[in-house]
């Protein structure tokens, strides 16, 4: 199997480019690596390109390692001949290869195999052959007649080996596979749901080509919970037709006979197998949809633009247990906490504004980052008040809370603040979602963060893995500021694991390592690691200024002798030859020469921070306001407009002109204008549209 040649031509890449991209991986290179610092061996491709070869790479070896076991077991019961061992090695899926395989596989024996036991098969090749009347084939079948088998029974089981045989038919099966795809449908009705959660299911029939992905996610969990009924309605008939066209019959017993053996195949095995397999199919489609929306969600929200330079007062909100407080520094460091009792029971709003004002002005305060959950409105209406009786510039802005509790439970929570209540814990977090969103959001298990949908109904192994990935894609794309980076942040960049992570991080707090060069000296971080690593760890203490920059070591010698050029104008050919370096890593290193110690993200929007509050009753159709993007999905997009309700955007409202996927037009963490076109207050729905704005 020529692996690089199909990877190329299906992702529509060089095949140059993938052969050096798949050689690097396999010499243990890092994507964020590869993608960084070997543009000029992949042809500049991205971590995304690079995680789709990788991916492809990895299914058509598993492909190509199951085509080796099927040779083998076909070759061991002594059944594999030239065409069939080329037959298998010219598939090109696992559903593919397993149909070619099925007949040879080890089964429990099936009523097919008594008959053939019984040495039916002879008598089925002679009906088969043949075109025998019925006098004929009895006559044939009174040699297998006994006492423990009659004359019935013997054309009976002759029919099940038939009916297997018809089952283990590629083509047969594709006849149904087809259907599935094309023309079947699924029925759904109500059958225990008592608080009616899939009420917009009932009665429902959609043909199965027609489901999206978060229905079929939808259907399958109401399946399991026993509150839908599902059934897959198939062209029965009309595939039955097509199966016999398969054989040559012209009426006569050799026809009833087939066509009984088919009616017994179709329901009795075909339609089983196909109807599990199709099912599985889509609902493994659908998780791998959900996991993509999820991942295109994932890293514009973990790469949110930081606030920097400014001391943050973090609110946890709740009723009986009362509000958290938690005021940092401008570097995240913890300052002091308390607990306030704004909302009821209590309803202190003048207690707690008075607490929270001597700590804004002990502390300097200038921003208050608010969690969205339960009482936070309430705290919201006492917040306005504390700002409006200050005489300062102090702002708040709402922060998702989605995590918090987990991560303020979680053994790095409690090595960070051993002696502080997890419940201070989260406000902390609250706070520092704000100054440092990335340093913050790795520590908390991606799946939890809140920007996808059905993540509790996807397989749990390939969502970790998938979200992981992005993750690592965005620590690497900033660059970790070694400084006051947790073991957790360091743990994602290119090359590091938690071990070698958590030797970092202690060394760095010890004064052992100032810059770059000094990792070589952390135990079990050799010089491959070194490699992978240290274009992504940042030193801006560090003697060496190129230390706080992207630019790899094995660079900085070209790095030097630019000084002498003028970056701003630059002949790239003619100086990638002087210094023997590809324009690609010439263009990244000027780059960082012109801003050194750059943010990527500092380009992203800005955090939407305001100082009076506003709610559903402020607000009318027409009317046209800013809001950030929450969370995208199939059907549309969630915007927070600043009320305390996200409003939703379906994907019909979404442009002017045909939107294929929501996310081709909007990603998490956007600042877009959205006009309200919809108003529910009973069941607190909002309506919105990006249309002619």
């Amino acid at each position: 199997m020529d692996i690089t040649g199909i990877i190329s031509k299906k992702l529509d890449i060089k095949e140059e480019s993938v052969k050096n991209a798949i050689n690097l991986l396999d010499d243990g290179a890092t994507i964020a690596f590869i993608a960084r610092y070997r543009k000029e061996k992949t042809g500049g491709l991205t971590d995304i390109n690079l995680r789709d070869i990788e991916s492809l790479l990895g299914k058509y070896r598993n492909l190509q390692k199951r085509q080796e076991e099927v040779i083998n077991s076909i070759s061991n019961q002594g059944k594999l001949t030239d065409d069939l061992e080329k037959e298998i090695l010219n598939t090109s899926s696992i559903t593919e290869l397993e149909d070619i395989y099925n007949p040879y596989k080890k089964k429990k024996k099936t009523r097919a195999d008594i008959a053939r036991e019984l040495g039916l098969s002879k008598l089925l090749d002679a009906i088969m052959k043949d075109d025998l009347s019925e006098n004929e084939i009895n006559s044939m079948a009174m040699e297998f007649v006994d006492d423990n088998i009659n004359l019935e029974d013997v054309i009976d089981k002759t029919s099940d080996i038939l009916a297997e045989d018809i089952s283990n038919n590629v083509d047969i099966r594709n006849i149904i596979r087809r259907d599935g795809f094309v023309r079947a449908k699924i029925t759904l009705s109500k059958k225990d749901d008592p608080e009616s959660i899939y009420k917009n299911y009932y009665d429902m029939s959609l043909a199965i080509k027609n489901l999206k992905p978060y229905q079929v996610l939808a259907i399958n969990r109401a399946e399991k919970n026993n509150a839908l009924d599902v059934k897959f309605e198939f062209s029965d008939e009309y595939n039955k037709v097509l199966i016999s066209n398969l054989f040559d019959l012209n009426g006569g017993f050799k026809e009833k006979f087939v066509k009984k053996a088919i009616e017994d195949s179709y329901k009795r095995l075909l339609l089983p197998q196909i109807k599990t397999e199709i099912k599985n199919s889509i609902v493994e489609n659908a998780e791998d949809e959900s996991i993509k929306v999820f991942s295109k969600n994932l890293k514009p929200y973990i790469l949110q633009k930081p606030i920097k330079k400014q001391n943050i007062i973090g609110l946890d909100p709740g009723y009986r247990t009362g509000c958290k407080v938690a005021a940092i520094n401008e570097n995240g460091k913890y300052l002091e906490s308390t607990v306030i009792y704004p909302a009821k029971p209590r309803e202190d709003v003048k207690g707690s504004i008075k607490v929270l004002t001597d700590i804004i002005k002990r502390n300097n305060i200038t921003l208050i980052a608010l969690g969205n959950g339960t009482a936070s409105r309430e705290t919201e209406i006492m917040v306005n008040e504390l700002i409006k009786s200050i005489d300062s510039n102090l702002s708040y802005a709402i922060v998702n809370e989605a995590g918090a509790s987990i991560y303020s439970a979680s053994k790095l929570a409690e090595e960070e603040f051993p002696d502080l209540d997890v419940t201070i814990r989260g406000a902390i977090s609250m706070a520092r979602r704000l100054q440092d969103p990335m340093a913050e959001l790795v520590k908390i298990d991606p799946k939890h963060i809140g920007v996808g949908q059905y993540q509790h109904d996807l397989n749990q192994k390939k969502l970790d893995d998938e979200l992981k990935k992005v993750v690592e894609d965005a620590v690497n794309e900033v660059g970790v500021n070694i400084t006051n980076a947790s073991y957790t942040l360091l743990s994602y960049v290119s090359g590091l694991n938690t071990t070698i992570a958590k030797r970092i991080e202690e060394s760095v707090k010890d004064g052992s390592i100032k810059q770059r060069k000094d990792l070589k000296n952390v135990k079990g971080l050799g010089e491959k690691t070194y490699k992978m690593a240290s274009g992504f760890l940042r030193f801006p203490d560090s003697p060496n200024f190129l230390d706080n920059t992207a630019v790899h070591p094995e660079s900085y010698n070209i790095a030097k002798k630019l000084v002498d050029y003028n970056l701003d104008d630059i002949d790239y050919n003619e100086v990638s030859n002087e210094l023997n370096v590809g324009i690609p890593t010439l263009k990244d290193i000027v780059i960082e020469l012109k801003k050194p110690g750059r943010d990527p993200r500092e380009e992203n929007p800005e955090v939407i921070t305001k100082s009076e509050i506003m709610t559903i009753d402020d607000i009318k159709e027409g009317m046209i306001l800013k809001g950030k993007v929450r969370n995208v999905v199939e059907f549309g997009c969630f915007v927070d407009i600043g009320v305390g309700i996200d409003g939703l955007v379906y994907i019909s409202n979404m442009s002017d002109s045909y939107v294929k996927e929501p996310s081709d037009i909007v990603k998490v963490s956007d600042i877009i204008n959205v006009k309200i076109i919809e108003i529910d207050k009973e069941r607190k729905r909002i309506g919105l549209s990006m249309k002619d704005l």
